[in-house]
């Protein structure tokens, strides 16, 4: 059986740029896959966002994460990337992040170059390690695949916020030569810094667009001119949900029903699986009228 991080190194061999719309849980990871989206992101501001109600600071932690992405990739056939934030502790912690995000089903696992407790990459009071405890994280999550984690590893920086950006071109680098996968150097701030960052450090690159974050909004097409093989949506649909509560909650408290946000109930039900259900339960003898 083809593993998940084979079908994902198959698909980033194409020479095309991906909309890569992400998850946070079990039903938005399955919604993802069922609209025909070829692969998926478990973002961790989303993550927090979802379980804890509390912002992507390094409050929530590495145990929580993993039992999350087991019910993300429990829940989709189509490839997962798993946020790692900075690999939970030393080196040594990144090589366990790595394994046991392998065993988890995940295909890919992100891991930066943050001071811990790590923040959102769009979001104010980022700092980052030495490039040498930067090199050795990558290094020790490269030596995990290596000793048989089944798993792509993408190595971020977000050095560019407070070092500039030769700085962050410069570590993509080394990660490229520590034998990263994907490179990602977050919150590039021009169209001419994202061109020079995939020209300068060549390998795969991602793109993270965020609404109202520091990175231009730019289409598929203009991402893959520019040298991108695929692009992170991380928190468009968690804020269209949030936006449809938010209305929702409106209505009610102004005596209404929110009747044009609703989904049909059948719908709702297909969705979350209860034809398959039903399906499957005429092949046992434990049958309901």
């Amino acid at each position: 059986m083809v593993s998940q991080a084979a079908k994902l190194r198959s698909l980033l061999a194409k020479d095309t740029c991906y909309a890569m719309p992400c998850c946070w849980d079990a039903l938005s990871a399955k919604m993802i896959g069922d609209a025909g989206f070829p692969f998926t992101f478990m973002s961790g501001f989303a993550v927090s966002a979802a379980r804890i109600g509390a912002p992507d600071t390094g409050l929530i932690s590495f145990g929580e994460m993993l039992d999350q992405g087991r019910n993300i990739c429990a829940a989709t056939p189509i490839p997962v990337i798993g946020d790692g934030d900075t690999g939970y502790g030393n080196a040594l912690n990144v090589r366990r992040t790595v394994e046991m995000y392998a065993r988890a089903g995940f295909a890919a696992i992100m891991i930066e170059d943050q001071v811990s407790p790590k923040r959102c990459g769009h979001t104010k009071g980022k700092l980052v390690v030495e490039r040498v405890a930067a090199f050795d994280r990558i290094k020790a999550a490269v030596d995990a695949r290596e000793a048989g984690a089944d798993i792509m590893i993408l190595a971020r920086t977000d050095a560019r916020h407070g070092h500039g950006l030769d700085e962050a071109i410069g570590r993509a680098r080394g990660f490229s030569d520590i034998g990263a996968d994907i490179l990602f150097i977050e919150a590039p701030q021009s169209t001419d810094e994202m061109a020079r960052l995939t020209r300068e450090a060549p390998g795969i690159h991602m793109a993270n667009i965020v609404e109202g974050g520091a990175t231009p909004m730019l289409s598929t097409s203009e991402l893959h001119q520019l040298g991108y093989r695929f692009a992170a949506y991380p928190l468009t649909l968690l804020s269209a949900a949030m936006k449809a509560i938010a209305q929702a909650l409106r209505e009610f408290s102004e005596g209404k029903h929110p009747d044009g946000l609703v989904m049909e109930f059948e719908e709702l039900r297909r969705i979350v699986g209860f034809d398959d259900y039903y399906a499957a339960e005429t092949a046992y003898s434990d049958k309901r009228e």
